[in-house]
């Protein structure tokens, strides 16, 4: 086994380790001190990893501990760190529903990268998508006002498409076709306007909207608003319709007071599909808005809203509770070819 060899079954093995533990919903101290890890020997080269290995002094790096380093010297000896061995074997399939549905998608519609609120490159989101079988996946960094999660301004929306299309090029042959589609969260304004230039919205391939600001407004207003945003030609995705938290370290946050059946009937009638979000601390929206949305005629997403690569698998979630509300998979745009899920965009 040659030295970079070895240094990168370590930087695997730690990243595989943080991505099991985000998939547990462990604490986010835990995950990040692997993913710390893989970055500081990544970034070094193999030779001076090899050396301190000799010496004794990885610890000495930063984000480097015992219990890191101990899979770090594990991997690097060619065998599978038994701590990721442990975490491997413990993980079961998340619900014993969804499953069915689950393996009709070809794709997640929502997540997120470390250019606005994620944690990860967008090629190890990408990565992980297609490890989890997906063939495409559209990156949804947030838009401009949404400051407090690092949202894209118009340059750096206009460098993400140049670094997506870089990143295509390079996973195309590695992925088997996998594809990044170029996509934005924006941001609903109190009027429904949306929170992007509408030159930039048509260059994208997929656009997902969503309410984050006085969510508590009343309820004809938010009605307008959101309908506003799902009549605009450029949105494709109504995402995480009632705002609600209903776990997590966030807290909880009730829902949204809106009027479903107009704002369902809007989306049926501009085309705009209703997301289904995977997320446990969301789940959005509730059963009763779900079924409603059925009976309404609309289409849906079900997307992760991933902020990190191991919260991709948790998209099961979300076919579990589609499978129980009667969410058939030809209503479900992300089954869909990619073909066809641009050609419904563009439409």
């Amino acid at each position: 086994m040659s030295d970079k060899a070895g240094v990168a079954d370590a930087v695997e093995a730690l990243r595989k380790i943080g991505y099991f533990l985000e998939r547990d919903r462990q604490p986010t101290h835990r995950v990040k001190a692997y993913r710390r890890a893989a970055d500081t020997i990544e970034a070094l080269p193999a030779a001076e990893v090899r050396a301190r290995r000799r010496a004794g002094t990885l610890t000495e790096l930063p984000g480097i501990g015992p219990k890191t380093e101990a899979v770090i010297l594990e991997a690097m000896d060619g065998a599978v760190p038994s701590y990721l061995t442990k975490l491997e074997g413990a993980a079961g399939e998340l619900t014993d529903a969804g499953s069915v549905l689950r393996a009709e998608l070809q794709a997640d519609l929502h997540l997120h990268s470390d250019w606005s609120d994620g944690g990860s490159p967008i090629e190890e989101m990408a990565r992980t998508a297609a490890r989890l079988g997906h063939k495409y996946m559209a990156l949804t960094d947030h838009s401009p006002r949404l400051t407090v999660a690092n949202g894209l301004s118009r340059e750096r929306r206009l460098q993400q498409l140049e670094v997506v299309a870089e990143l295509n090029k390079k996973l195309a042959d590695e992925l088997d076709g996998f594809t990044i589609l170029n996509g934005i969260e924006v941001d609903i304004l109190d009027d429904g306007s949306l929170d992007c230039d509408t030159e930039i919205l048509a260059r994208l391939d997929i656009v997902v909207a969503s309410v984050h600001s006085k969510l508590r407004m009343q309820s004809e207003p938010m009605t307008e608003r959101m309908v506003r945003a799902v009549a605009n030609p450029h949105v494709d995705i109504l995402g995480h319709c009632t705002g609600r938290l209903i776990t997590g370290g966030r807290g909880t946050r009730p829902e949204s007071d809106f009027d479903a059946e107009v704002v369902f009937e809007a989306c049926k009638q501009f085309g705009t599909a209703v997301e289904i979000n995977s997320r446990p601390e969301r789940l959005d929206p509730p059963k009763r808005l779900l079924s409603l949305a059925v009976e309404s005629g609309c289409l849906f997403s079900i997307d992760t809203d991933a902020h990190a690569p191991g919260q991709l698998d948790w998209q099961v979630y979300g076919c579990e509770r589609a499978e129980e509300c009667g969410v058939s998979a030809d209503r479900v745009v992300n089954t869909w070819e990619s073909s066809a899920l641009l050609e419904w965009a563009a439409s």
